[in-house]
């Protein structure tokens, strides 16, 4: 048994259990279970960067420019490698410029583009937190055996696998 935020009641799953043929209590629970976790982590991870000044965005941005070439990543490329719009990545670089943490710059080869680049004061700020966020991260984890993290990692992927019978009409 589950104890979750949507549902904290037992009774009531099981009366939707009764009511709805399709409702599967052994789905629905680890559904619910891994929903919570989801929010539990976030929530860590949201007080983790907050301490930065960051947000988890503009944290893998960041991420993204310490892995770059030299000339930087365009706002498509952060679009495209995140999985969001422009308009969420210039409102990210946008906060992040602001701090000193990144510039924009005429793209070298097209002055149409615009290239952002890690600042020193950014280079800076990652490596002067990167040290915690991975003791940090290792923290997370730290009740799991080797065996335990490869196999979530794998029943993640599972988990990942089925998103589409959400999505469909």
């Amino acid at each position: 048994m589950v104890t979750s935020r949507a549902f904290p009641d037992q009774q009531a799953l099981l009366e939707l259990a009764n009511r709805y043929p399709e409702f599967d209590l052994a789905s629905v629970e680890t559904c619910l279970a891994f929903l919570d976790t989801t929010a539990d982590v976030y929530e860590a991870l949201d007080a983790h960067f907050a301490r930065y000044g960051l947000s988890m965005g503009k944290f893998t941005l960041l991420m993204q420019l310490l892995q770059a070439p030299e000339q930087g990543l365009t706002p498509s490329d952060f679009a495209e490698r995140a999985g969001v719009t422009r308009a969420t990545i210039t409102g990210l670089l946008d906060g992040l410029e602001r701090e000193g943490w990144v510039r924009r710059q005429p793209y070298p080869s097209d002055r149409r583009m615009v290239s952002v680049q890690l600042t020193d004061k950014g280079q800076q700020l990652l490596s002067q937190m990167l040290p915690d966020h991975f003791c940090r991260t290792t923290g997370l984890m730290a009740n799991l055996t080797a065996t335990e993290k490869k196999t979530l990692i794998q029943l993640l992927a599972k988990v990942r696998t089925g998103t589409p019978a959400m999505r469909e009409p």
